[in-house]
């Protein structure tokens, strides 16, 4: 691997790993105050789980956009550009709403979007690249979790369940 592929992998590596520290911002604080306990669902795993299964993703977000940025067409570069964009933009957002400001019906429809996003992408980068597309699929198996979290969490704290 020559110094420049190792450039964009480093950036590719850091831009995906840069929505993550934004949005543990946001997460640590709702960890910290205690809210999220009292509407954490019964099938959520330990919170130790969850910042070792988002640094996986995110490293493997990151190889992902490295292996589509790096094989698409010059002309597909800004889509690729777009939709990776697009998508960590949104999970920094669902971090938001989720700790931030507590709108879990709203998390929830971002990560409907996020969801949206990763289906995108995964169809987008297997023309580019089946290891970019490949990478994508644990990151949409978490999320897909994540939304039954989410929503379980949603009816909990609105008195459903």
């Amino acid at each position: 691997m020559n110094w420049n592929k190792i450039k964009v992998l480093a950036v590719c590596i850091f831009a995906s790993y840069l929505a993550g520290i934004i949005g543990s911002v946001f997460t640590a604080e709702g960890i910290r105050s205690g809210w999220y306990e009292t509407i954490k669902p019964d099938i959520a795993p330990p919170n130790y789980v969850f910042p070792i299964a988002w640094n996986i993703l995110y490293l493997l977000i990151g190889i992902s956009l490295y292996y589509a940025w790096s094989l698409a067409a010059k002309k597909e570069k800004i889509k690729v550009a777009a939709l990776y964009g697009a998508n960590l933009f949104l999970n920094a957002a669902w971090s938001y709403f989720f700790f931030g400001i507590k709108e879990l019906l709203g998390a929830l429809i971002i990560l409907a979007l996020i969801w949206a996003s990763i289906i995108a992408i995964i169809l987008f980068a297997w023309r580019i690249s089946k290891k970019a597309s490949l990478l994508m699929v644990p990151y949409f198996l978490w999320v897909s979790f994540a939304g039954i979290l989410n929503y379980f969490a949603w009816r909990i704290a609105a008195g459903y369940a």
